[in-house]
This record gives structure tokens, C-alpha cells and sequence, in this order.
């Protein structure tokens, strides 16, 4: 009987040991995985941190660059305002030196034209007229677009145009031509009483200044396009030196589209003048219009000046002109 409870005895101590070990096992698996969660979130704390820093300094490198983008917009403002502050005061007074009168208040309209639908991406010419100098030049390209610059011919006063226009890829000439009144008339204009020769003569010495001209534009002229004799002189001497004719259209009597047809030619005319009035805002209002002409015809043609205003709105209109093709005029048809 004794040795019965001696066996008994010992079971009990078998199983209590290993009920003991048991419990020693779960205890370390426990603690294994308490540990495991600890280190397991102070190293997720630690990485979340390193994300939130590495988030943080993007962030503070966009508004840096930002920053800087902002800074150099306004250094290219004060560039343009300080490149061209000296022409104004000698060029120009207003863009409205173009039409028939100083004090006409709205631009002549273009032509109507028909309208063009096509899956072509619209394609819109804007002309800069009456450049001159090295500094205009400069302001033109900073804007960072395509842009037409069209020269005026050499004068006393701006002898090196033709010699400036000659390093550019691509320009046009801007010639002087009678107005009905003048505030400050070019040298050497073209009359409407002008001879075939004299005009003629004056389109072969435009052709030895600028040998790469192929695009002649109106500088004022709201006399002489309203005349057909004066018009059927200057478009017979243009077509014999290959040099195309756009209507600057600063009247609303101009004969260029008749003459043009006359030759069996193609009339091309601005359908925006952009700074008529010189403030910014107007500037921008007549930049969205030439956007519309351009979606609605297919192609347009707008025209301004070498103004900080006109350049500054130019400037800031690259998204909306994202729109629409810019291109050089010799490739608008």
C-alpha cells in the first residue's frame, strides 16, 4: 500500500514539473512576442519618422524652387521694364500711332472670314513691329515663345536694324507707309504719289538690306492701302522681288484684298492688334481674342509692339497659348 502512494507520488511530481515547463515555455513565447512588438513599433516609429522627414524636406524643396521661380519672374518683369524704359521714351507714346488717327479709341476690325473646322491643331502668328534695336531684340526672345519680329528699315536715327535683323533665323519687314495724319512719319515713306519706279526702287535697296526677307507687313499706311493705284504699284514690285504682302489692316478702306486678287495672290491681314491700348489687362483680353480667331478660322494673326506691358502679358499667357500652335507667319498656310 505504501509503495502505491509512493508511485502516486512521483506522477504528480512528473506532471506538476511539466505543467511547470509548460507554463515556463508560454511564458518565454509571450515575452518573445511582447518583445517583438515593442522593438516592432519603436522601429515603425522610427521609420515613420524617417518618411515624415523625408516628406517634410520635399516639401520644403518645392516651395524653395517655387520660391526661386517666383523671383526669377519678377527679375525677368524688372528686366524687361529696364531693357526697353529707354525706347519708350523715344519710340512710342502710344500703339494707336498705327491707325488712321491718335484718338481713334477702338482698332480696325479684319476681315470677316469663314469658318474652319479641323481636327489641325490652330495655328496663330503673333508679329512684333517696329524693332530696332539690340536691346528690343533681347526683351522679344526673353519672353520665351515664338514670336514674328518684324523690322523697321534703317534711318538715320536706327541705322543698324537690317544688320540686327540679319543674325535672326526668321523676320519680316515692317515698312512705313502714308497715313492720313502722322504724329512722327518714318523716313523715306512710301506715297500714294510715289511712281512705279520710286516704290520699286524703294523694294529693291528693302531687298538689299534684308536679303532673307519673304514678308513685308504695313508700317501705319492707312492712306496708301486705301488706294488701289498706290497698292497695285507696291504689290507688283513686292511680287517681282518674291516678297509677300500682310495687311496690317490700319484702315478699314484697305484695296489689298482686291489688288491681291487681282495678282492671283493669297490676302493675308492681321485679325488683333493686341496693344491698341497699352494697359496690361487689354493686352491679355486681346491675346484670348486671338485665340479665338485662331480656333475659330484655323489659323490667325495678331500683331503688338515691343512694350514691357505687351511683353509681360505675352509672358504670362504661355499657358493659355499652350492651346493653340505659335508659329512663325511662313508657316501659318
Amino acid at each position: 500500500m505504501a509503495k502505491r502512494k509512493k508511485a502516486k507520488s512521483k506522477n504528480n511530481t512528473k506532471i506538476l514539473t511539466y505543467i511547470a515547463w509548460a507554463l515556463a515555455i508560454i511564458a518565454l513565447v509571450l515575452s518573445a512576442l511582447v518583445a517583438g512588438y515593442y522593438f516592432g513599433f519603436e522601429d515603425g516609429k522610427v521609420q515613420n519618422s524617417k518618411q515624415v522627414n523625408i516628406e517634410k524636406q520635399k516639401r520644403l524643396a518645392l516651395f524653395k524652387k517655387l520660391e526661386q521661380k517666383a523671383k526669377k519672374q519678377e527679375t525677368v518683369t524688372k528686366r524687361l521694364q529696364a531693357v526697353l524704359k529707354q525706347e519708350i521714351k523715344k519710340d512710342y507714346i502710344s500703339a494707336s500711332h498705327e491707325f488712321d488717327s491718335a484718338t481713334v479709341v477702338q482698332p480696325i476690325q479684319p476681315l470677316k472670314r469663314a469658318i474652319k473646322h479641323s481636327s489641325n491643331k490652330p495655328k496663330l502668328a503673333i508679329i512684333i513691329d517696329d524693332v530696332t534695336t539690340a536691346r528690343q531684340i533681347k526683351a522679344i526672345k526673353s519672353v520665351g515663345i515664338v514670336l514674328t519680329m518684324s523690322f523697321l528699315p534703317p534711318s538715320s536715327a536706327r541705322p543698324n536694324s537690317a544688320k540686327l535683323a540679319a543674325k535672326e533665323p526668321f523676320y519680316m519687314v515692317h515698312l512705313p507707309m502714308e497715313a492720313q495724319s502722322f504724329s512722327a512719319e518714318e523716313p523715306h515713306t512710301l506715297r500714294i504719289t510715289d511712281s512705279q519706279q520710286k516704290i520699286s526702287q524703294r523694294i529693291q535697296q528693302i531687298k538689299k538690306w534684308f536679303p532673307k526677307v519673304h514678308y513685308i507687313n504695313n508700317h501705319t499706311g492707312s492712306k496708301f492701302t486705301s488706294n488701289e493705284i498706290a497698292m497695285n504699284r507696291l504689290v507688283f514690285a513686292l511680287n517681282k522681288n518674291h516678297i509677300n504682302f500682310i495687311d496690317s489692316r490700319t484702315t478699314a478702306k484697305t484695296k489689298a484684298p482686291k489688288v491681291m486678287k487681282n495678282f492671283g495672290l493669297r490676302y493675308v491681314a492681321r485679325d488683333v492688334f493686341l496693344d491698341h491700348h497699352m494697359d496690361k489687362a487689354y493686352v491679355l483680353k486681346q491675346i484670348k481674342q486671338a485665340i479665338k480667331q485662331a480656333k475659330l478660322h484655323g489659323t490667325a494673326i495678331a500683331i503688338g509692339h515691343p512694350h514691357p506691358n505687351t511683353l509681360e502679358a505675352l509672358r504670362e499667357s504661355k499657358k493659355l497659348l499652350k492651346d493653340i500652335d505659335l508659329v512663325y507667319v511662313n508657316r501659318l498656310y
